[in-house]
């Protein structure tokens, strides 16, 4: 086990953002494929491979790079250790980051399943609350034992271990809605 480690360290040293989009990718789609499965009891044949993807996709290329910023952000600006420092980050975690982000994390959602912004604004005004509501009463205790004890470059990994029930909780609220399937709804984000 302390070989895996190293070497998990090793690279992530190596390539620090690679590393933490295909994980949080893989952990996002692993709560997707854990909401189609346990939650939603959907049999192999109406298991949907395209929300496991866009979920993926959405891991690598946008949740990644957001949270990746935002953490460099906060240590740079309140500096790192425990006590008060991890509360202001929390503060600013949860009263500023979290209520903007899960807003574009919606929209971009909706328009990676091929959904029109009527009623991508439609799907926010029936979720935002309810998903917001719920963040709050999870994250601010993951995130200020990820500010006090997670070193920086540990924190995206902590984050989206405590996530995949999350990831499970968002994919079963924003799949509930889709009435559509089409190759054109899944849309291939790409870094160029």
């Amino acid at each position: 086990m302390s070989s895996i480690l190293r070497a998990y360290s090793h690279l992530l040293r190596k390539y620090p953002l690679t590393v933490q989009s295909l994980q949080t990718g893989t952990l996002m789609g692993a709560g997707d494929v854990l909401s189609q499965v346990f939650v939603e009891k959907k049999s192999v044949n109406e298991y949907k491979w395209q929300h496991t993807a866009r979920f993926f996709a959405l891991g690598v290329f946008m949740i990644t790079p957001a949270l990746t910023t935002w953490y460099g952000i906060l240590h740079r600006k309140i500096g790192s250790g425990k006590g008060l420092t991890a509360l202001k980050k929390v503060a600013l975690d949860q009263g500023l980051f979290a209520p903007s982000f899960l807003g574009v994390f919606l929209t971009v959602l909706g328009l990676v399943q091929g959904n029109t912004f009527e009623h991508i604004r439609e799907d926010l005004k029936k979720n935002y609350r309810d998903i917001l509501l719920a963040n709050w009463s999870v994250w601010p205790a993951v995130q200020i034992v990820n500010f006090n004890f997670v070193p920086l470059h540990h924190q995206v990994l902590v984050v989206q271990t405590f996530a995949l029930l999350w990831n499970t909780y968002l994919a079963w609220k924003t799949n509930r809605d889709v009435t559509h399937e089409s190759p054109q709804s899944l849309i291939i984000v790409r870094e160029d």
